[in-house]
């Protein structure tokens, strides 16, 4: 890996870092969502794991968090467990599996596809999609092999 991939490795793990602790709270605080909505293109879709698909913009997300929180999702802390990033000039992808405790006792665990693009030496989300673990679908199933990076 050349110092300059390494180097955009280490930004897209920072803004990860950034976006999932941009969305956890604990009771009697709110999330982020300023920040959270700083790490996104303009225009960029997110894909939640409900069916069928809906797309749906950054800001009815946000507003749809603002809503939970404190009603029926008094706290919510999502910690990436590994992840996985591939870089090929001004583009990425990045796998990220995470664990999240709603509520202060109920844990769930997904696997996040983040599609990214840099432009004028920032990277930023251009979309978003994500899937529960299930069963049939364990989250260990789709993270095997030497290439997931378990550091987070």
């Amino acid at each position: 890996m050349t110092d300059a991939v390494a180097d955009d490795v280490e930004a897209i793990r920072a803004l990860i870092a950034r976006q999932f602790a941009s969305l956890s709270w604990q009771v009697g605080e709110t999330p982020d969502l300023e920040t959270f909505r700083g790490d996104f293109v303009e225009n960029a879709l997110l894909f939640a794991s409900a069916r069928p698909v809906r797309a749906q913009t950054v800001d009815e997300f946000s507003q749809r968090m603002q809503g939970l929180c404190g009603t029926t999702l008094k706290s919510f802390v999502e910690a990436v467990t590994g992840t996985r990033i591939m870089v090929f000039g001004n583009v990425a992808m990045a796998a990220v599996a995470c664990e999240n405790l709603e509520n202060s006792d109920t844990i769930s665990r997904n696997v996040e596809m983040i599609l990214l693009v840099k432009d004028d030496g920032v990277w930023r989300i251009a979309a978003q999609a994500w899937d529960g673990e299930r069963e049939g679908l364990p989250v260990a199933s789709g993270l095997q092999g030497a290439a997931w990076d378990r550091r987070g």
